[in-house]
C-alpha cells in the first residue's frame, strides 16, 4: 500500500509500503493524515516476486517503508524491486524508510574470508534508485560510513524512555549489556536522570556470550537493561544473570530495546528470567503469541514526523539517534 499527501513544494509526498510491517506503515499514514493507495505485491507459482504500483509516482517525493526483518533476504529484495519500480516510473526523489536494518551487524570482516555485507547492501540500495535512507537505532554507527547516499539515523530512545519512566524508581540503574550499547545507555540515563552501569562481555557465537565484569554499582538496585535489539536473547540473559550475581534487586528488572527480533529460543530464554517487563518498539511486527511481558511502543509518530520534516526540507536534529 502507499499513501499520498500534497506538500508545500512542487512535489507531493507518497509513501509506499512493503509487506514486512504493513501495520506500522498504516499507522504512519494515519499520523500524516493521508489516505491509503493500493499496490500489487504477489508471487508467481515459481516463487518470483511481482510488484506493480497502481498509481502515478512520476515527479513525486516517495518514501518506501520496509524494515528488512526476518526473513531478511526476502524483505530486502522486495525493497529493491519496489525502489526500481518507482525509479522507472519517474519518481523525482526516493527515500527508503528502514525501521530495522538487517545486516547492520556485519559492518566489518572479523576473519578475512567473508563479505563486507553491509557495504554490499548499501551499494544495492543505491543502485536500485534509492537516494536516501532513514533508519532507526542502527546497531553500529559504522553502518552509515558504508553508504555513499545520505543516511538519516533517528532514535526511538526518547519514546521508549518516556514509556518506561513511570515504572523506574529513583534509585534504579541503567545497564548497558556490552560496550556497544554504552552511548544508548547514556542517552537513557540523561533522559531519566539515572546512573549507568556497563557490562563487559565476550561474544562466543551468534547466540552465546560470556560476561567478564560489571562497571558500576548495582547492589540492591533495580535495573533497566537497554540495547538496540533483542535477537536470540543471549546478551540479555547473560547480563541479567551477571547482575543478579552482583546483587541487584531481583524484583523490578526491566529491559528496553528498539528492535525485538526474538528469533530462535529467545522468548523461552527470556521467559525463564525474573523480568518484570520488556519495552520494545514496533520496528518489526510482533508475534501475537509471545510468553513474555512485552509493552510495544509505536514508531509511527516518530517516523511520520521524520518523513514530513524531510519532505519540507526541515531539520530533523532533535530526532537523531545517539552519537
Amino acid at each position: 500500500m502507499s499513501v499520498e499527501k500534497t506538500g508545500t513544494g512542487a512535489m507531493s509526498l507518497k509513501i509506499l509500503a512493503g509487506s514486512a510491517n504493513l501495520s506500522l506503515a498504516e499507522n504512519i499514514a494515519r499520523n500524516v493524515n493521508v489516505k491509503l493507495v493500493q499496490r500489487v505485491l504477489e508471487r508467481f507459482p515459481d516463487g518470483e516476486l511481482h510488484i506493480e504500483i497502481q498509481e502515478s509516482v512520476r515527479g513525486h517525493d516517495v518514501y518506501l517503508v520496509q524494515p528488512t526483518c526476518p526473513p531478511v533476504d526476502e524483505h530486502l529484495f522486495e525493497l529493491l524491486l519496489m525502489a526500481d519500480a518507482c525509479r522507472r516510473a519517474g519518481t523525482i526523489h526516493l527515500t527508503a524508510v528502514i525501521p530495522y536494518f538487517g545486516y547492520a551487524r556485519q559492518d566489518r570482516r572479523a576473519h578475512g574470508r567473508e563479505p563486507l555485507s553491509v557495504r554490499l547492501i548499501a551499494d544495492l540500495l543505491a543502485t536500485s534508485g534509492i537516494q536516501r535512507v532513514v533508519a532507526v537505532d542502527l546497531h553500529s554507527q559504522g553502518v552509515e560510513s558504508a553508504f555513499a547516499i545520505p543516511v538519516e539515523h533517528v532514535s526511538a530512545v526518547p519514546t521508549l524512555a518516556e514509556a518506561v519512566r513511570s515504572s523506574v524508581p529513583r534509585n534504579a540503574v541503567i545497564v548497558s549489556p556490552d560496550l556497544g550499547a554504552v552511548k544508548m545507555a547514556e542517552r537513557y540515563a540523561k533522559l531519566l536522570d539515572l546512573p549507568v552501569a556497563i557490562i563487559h562481555k565476550t561474544r562466543i557465537s551468534g547466540a552465546e556470550v560470556s560476561v567478564q565484569r560489571i562497571m558500576g554499582d548495582v547492589r540492591d538496585k533495580q535495573v533497566l537493561v537497554v540495547d538496540d535489539m533483542i535477537s536470540t536473547g543471549g546478551t540479555i540473559e547473560k547480563a541479567i544473570q551477571a547482575l543478579l550475581e552482583a546483587g541487584c534487586s531481583p524484583s523490578g528488572i526491566k529491559v528496553s530495546a528498539t528492535h525485538a527480533l526474538l528469533v530462535g529460543a529467545a522468548a523461552e530464554r527470556l521467559g525463564k528470567l525474573p523480568i518484570e517487563k520488556i519495552y520494545v518498539s514496533d520496528s518489526v511486527p510482533m508475534s501475537k503469541q509471545v510468553p513474555i511481558p512485552l509493552q510495544v511502543v509505536s514508531l509511527a509518530s516518530l517516523l511520520a514526523e521524520t518523513i514530513e520534516r524531510l519532505h519540507k526540507n526541515r531539520s530533523i536534529a532533535k530526532l537523531i539517534g545517539p552519537q
